[in-house]
């Protein structure tokens, strides 16, 4: 439903995580903008390979790997917004990688500065992954509270990591206790439970491995004042510290992404146009399906 008084309600830029990449992920941006070039350009240089070469030319399988898809969604979703000629949010938020994103958007980072942190970031992770095997999956149409309760009853480690929209949460894990927490998902009532193709546990315990690489970087990295709140995922609130953005960034490896109610609580906050950032429609469709009212919602890719 579109606001009356749009032009009156505040701004909140939001920013795609890991599973909206696709071949061909901002080439058009490459080709039509020469701020876009540069940054992609020098990405390449910081990275020490053509990534632009995977993002442009790569299949979907060349960018499934974690330490290419956290970079490549983190680029399109910063270089968009560096050319958007009105990029002036009242408020920002990202999704799991997304919140480095919104954190370069917003000011809280340089570029050169974020990029590193999220190659730190996806390679601890990929190691944790081959380390600690895990999986994870979307449970559909039961409450979270019950979702909470099995995991809390399943032997083994499985715990709630996206609390996606009302209606879907998706848990990660150890793959037989999220197999077992799954069966008795369904039996509980849930619509579904279906194993998503990722290559570990995100959001849990089991990325415990990847912690000490990706403080280190962050206790390295340069954080400054944003331009405007950002609401992260470990609290759902908004905070402009650096010293609590640190903290939040770091717990966020092993925390639940609160994503329901970080968009229930920047509505709440004035917050009347979503406008996803990045590649896919993902956060367009979880807005939708946690705000049904008062509020204009479209996507930049």
């Amino acid at each position: 439903m579109l606001i009356a008084n749009f032009a009156d309600m505040k701004h909140a830029y939001i920013f795609p995580g890991q599973g909206s990449q696709y071949p061909g992920m901002a080439k058009d941006l490459y080709e039509s903008s020469s701020t876009a070039r540069e940054m992609l350009e020098k990405a390449n240089d910081i990275l020490g390979f053509r990534i632009t070469d995977i993002m442009f030319e790569g299949t979907a399988e060349d960018l499934k790997q974690t330490k290419v898809t956290q970079p490549a969604i983190f680029l399109h979703s910063v270089v968009l917004a560096s050319c958007l000629p009105d990029f002036r949010p009242d408020m920002v938020a990202g999704h799991s990688l997304g919140e480095f994103s919104a954190l370069v958007a917003s000011g809280a980072m340089d570029f050169e500065e974020g990029l590193r942190l999220v190659a730190i970031r996806a390679g601890a992770m990929q190691k944790a992954c081959e380390t600690v095997p895990g999986s994870m999956a979307a449970v559909l149409a039961l409450p979270s509270e019950k979702v909470e309760e099995i995991c809390a009853c399943c032997e083994g480690t499985v715990v709630p990591a996206n609390y996606n929209c009302n209606g879907q949460i998706v848990i990660s894990g150890e793959k037989e206790a999220v197999d077992a927490a799954c069966i008795r998902m369904k039996e509980a009532g849930a619509k579904r439970a279906l194993q998503l193709p990722v290559g570990g546990a995100f959001h849990s315990p089991l990325m415990e491995p990847a912690r000490a690489e990706l403080a280190e970087g962050i206790e390295k990295a340069v954080f400054k004042t944003p331009v405007c709140p950002i609401y992260q995922n470990v609290t759902a609130r908004p905070t402009t510290d650096p010293a609590e953005i640190k903290a939040n960034l770091l717990a966020q490896l092993t925390s639940p992404v609160r994503w329901t109610q970080t968009v229930m609580n920047m509505h709440a906050d004035g917050a009347g146009h979503f406008i996803e950032v990045g590649p896919g429609k993902v956060l367009q469709g979880l807005v939708a399906k946690t705000i049904t009212e008062d509020v204009q919602i479209e996507g930049m890719q």
